[in-house]
């Protein structure tokens, strides 16, 4: 029995092999000499050990190869599929379709192309073209610039959209610096259109890069394009509304557990999800109403459930159901993108996505765990006991992010447009890029600029994630403007009393004056060097460059007629230690919404409210001044320096907007106000009677470009322990503060 077994297996093996050879599976090599001939021939060449003596081939990008061998293989009807395709750069990316040559000439500049007339460009275009050109990245000199943006409006490529920009092709092919893409940005929301919406431009963006709305991880290139949000035309240029989430809600439960209220397609792409919704729908805490009554001829497709949705989708109020939810489900529609990403992330209820293959806005800098439920459309009936699983901890460190989220990157079109733009710049500067830490927690990238530091211990928002704390010292500088001639002027008593302080490092007097300086000898001797600094330029803003000479992470800014002890400063330091990334100081002023002119006011009154401190007397951090300098426009700047005035406003403004928090005041001597009210200094803002009126001024310019009120009211006062308590003055470490 055992020998047949083995004869059969014989046989088998047998029959396999001449079956094998007979439909030649396999070949065998008469010689190696006629084996290299043949490989030859094919076109083949065995493995060897490279030649490193032969020279390189000069490098061509992946979408220019050509060769005969493809040629042969794709029909000219492919041929022209693929160069009309959207994709052809599909394998772009920044080392192959990106010249980073052109950055390194004047670092990250951005050129937008003149407008041409008789383009029409809508309105949400005309925002992104505005922020750019309004950006610390913009340049008008096509020759210092390392990204380029077309004028040409490319926002909507529905064919059926009145938006439709017609022989886009031929317009772009005509620039004269489109160079087949590369170094270029174009912006896109919706592209193809009915009844499959593909992601087709309808033209060849060549070499570009995108920054496109409902991207598919299919199409997305990773560190090549950027994905942005679907947002309205309504959407704010500058500003926007803050989040909704006002205070902490423990526990963050809502009157709903999960809610959506939107469109129900009953054909074609996007309509499997929605229509699926209401096996979900409870219609107690959780809610989804769609309605099929859209479009011009929705009646001819109505199914036997549109009348009952419609009546239901009437009983509900959309922004009730959105404020009072706890989670906020965000289906795909006809594209992959949906208006509701952006309403849920700004009434701080937490999206749950349901949208196969869309790549996240910003994804590759924001870690969307931490901020939204990544949901799966197949799996919807499990969506309701996934959400209600999430324990409560988690459901308020989700909200409080989503609201992080949405003011830092979302809640205008300039600050989407800058995160676009902060994304390429950290691909091109790979060596300053941000941390992950840095993008995903506040103040968020927009407002840690790489240039300064790449450290996170260099910012004052880092050092409690840190457990650090800034540098025990603190360097005053001092801004004067009046000519020294006498040696009992406020500007030689306050550096005598700065210079006492336990705590100070240096002194620096920025000297703006018109006058020639003064001799050393005419400087009163310190135990602290004491730096003369003559400006450049002598204009006011010069008081907050970012000098090399600054080397502690503390500021103490003061006027030259600012009268202070050194107990004073000894203990505002102390208190900008526990706050190192808020300003701390004495002199608090206000500001207010005048309704009847309907304009920001600013007032001077001594209450016990406040949301500035004016930096005549103030500590705050040294990367305000690289801040201050490098982020905020050349226009406010200029403005500040017209006037001699307003310096330290826009200062309070910018911090504000950094921390979203108000200044901290401390304890001050009653005769403060009138001390300084008194001085006769001819150079003394005091006495300027239109001191006050530029201020005004100056408040609402401002909250024009930040494009929202920034400051923060507070009524907080902080004053050392045991301050006017009736006990012994022995026992109080500041006790010559109350002598005051």
């Amino acid at each position: 029995m055992q020998a047949k077994k083995r004869y059969l297996i014989l046989f088998s093996a047998g029959a396999c092999l001449i079956l094998l050879f007979y439909f030649g599976g396999v070949h065998v090599p008469t010689s190696r000499r006629n084996s290299n001939r043949r490989d030859d021939r094919n076109g083949y060449h065995p493995s060897l050990w490279p030649h490193f003596s032969d020279p390189l081939q000069p490098f061509i990008p992946w979408d220019q190869t050509e060769t005969e061998d493809d040629n042969i293989h794709i029909s000219p009807r492919q041929k022209r599929d693929v160069n009309s395709g959207v994709y052809k750069g599909k394998r772009c990316r920044m080392e192959s379709c990106f010249d980073f040559s052109l950055c390194k000439k004047n670092s990250f500049k951005v050129y937008v192309y003149p407008q041409q007339k008789g383009e029409k460009i809508s309105e949400s275009y005309q925002n992104i073209l505005s922020s750019i050109e309004g950006s610390r990245f913009y340049t008008s000199d096509p020759g210092q610039a390392c990204l380029f943006v077309l004028n040409l409006d490319t926002l909507d490529r529905d064919q059926l959209s009145p938006q439709y920009v017609h022989n886009l092709k031929s317009k772009i092919q005509n620039l004269n610096l489109w160079n087949n893409g590369r170094n270029h940005l174009i912006f896109n929301l919706y592209s193809g259109t009915w009844p499959d919406y593909t992601e087709d431009l309808g033209f060849d963006i060549g070499q570009a890069m995108l920054a496109k709305a409902s991207i598919s991880t299919e199409n997305f290139r990773p560190g090549f394009d950027v994905s942005i949000p679907l947002f309205s035309k309504e959407h704010p240029r500058t500003g926007g509304e803050r989040g909704y989430l006002k205070y902490n809600t423990i526990p963050p439960f809502r009157k709903y557990m999960l809610v959506f209220k939107g469109k129900r397609y009953l054909t074609g792409i996007g309509s499997d999800t929605r229509n699926a919704l209401y096996h979900v729908h409870n219609s107690e805490d959780v809610v989804l109403l769609t309605t099929c009554k859209h479009g011009k001829d929705w009646q001819k497709h109505k199914d036997s459930r549109c009348d009952k949705d419609n009546a239901e989708y009437d009983k509900y109020d959309y922004k009730e159901m959105l404020h009072n939810s706890t989670f906020c489900l965000v289906p795909r529609g006809r594209r992959l993108g949906s208006f509701r990403f952006l309403e849920a992330l700004q009434a701080a209820c937490v999206p749950v996505m349901l949208s196969n293959g869309w790549e996240l806005p910003f994804s590759e800098i924001i870690d969307w765990s931490t901020a939204a439920v990544i949901g799966d459309e197949r799996l919807l009936l499990q969506i309701p006991s996934t959400v209600r699983s999430i324990h409560q901890d988690k459901i308020l460190s989700l909200r409080q992010q989503t609201q992080f989220l949405w003011e830092a990157y979302f809640s205008s079109v300039q600050k989407i447009v800058l995160t676009t733009l902060e994304i390429i710049q950290d691909r091109v500067l790979q060596h300053m890029a941000r941390s992950s830490l840095m993008w995903n927690n506040l103040p968020g990238g927009l407002f840690t600029l790489p240039l300064y530091s790449t450290y996170l211990g260099d910012f004052p928002f880092f050092y409690a994630a840190l457990g650090i704390k800034p540098y025990p010292k603190f360097t005053a500088v001092i801004h004067a403007v009046t000519p020294l001639v006498s040696q009992s002027q406020p500007i030689l008593k306050l550096l005598a009393a700065v210079a006492k302080s336990q705590y100070c490092a240096q002194i620096i007097v920025l000297w703006n004056c018109d006058k020639p300086l003064p001799a050393k000898h005419r400087w009163p001797a310190t135990s602290v060097p004491v730096i003369v600094i003559e400006g450049d330029s002598k204009v006011m803003s010069s008081r907050f460059l970012p000098y090399d000479t600054i080397v502690t992470d503390a500021v103490l800014s003061l006027d030259e007629d600012t009268v202070l002890s050194t107990t004073e400063v000894d203990f505002a330091f102390t208190v900008w230690q526990s706050f190192p990334e808020r300003i701390v100081g004495y002199p608090a002023r206000s500001h207010f919404w005048d309704a009847n002119k309907e304009r920001w006011g600013y007032t001077s009154k001594w209450t016990n409210d406040y949301s500035m401190v004016l930096t005549g007397a103030a500590f705050y951090h040294r990367y305000y001044n690289y801040l201050y300098t490098n982020y905020l426009p050349t226009s406010l700047k200029s403005m500040v320096d017209q006037l001699s005035n307003c310096e330290d406003i826009l200062m309070n403004y910018l911090v504000s907007a950094v921390t979203k928090m108000p200044p901290i005041k401390i304890t001050q001597k009653k005769q403060y106000k009138e001390t300084m009210m008194g001085q006769t200094s001819r150079a003394s803002r005091w006495a300027d009677p239109d001191h006050f009126a530029q201020r005004q001024t100056c408040m609402n310019k401002f909250a024009s470009w930040f494009g929202t009120m920034p400051l923060v009211h507070s009524q907080m006062r902080l004053d050392p322990v045991l301050f006017k308590d009736q006990v012994s003055i022995l026992r109080k470490k500041y006790r010559d503060i109350e002598r005051l």
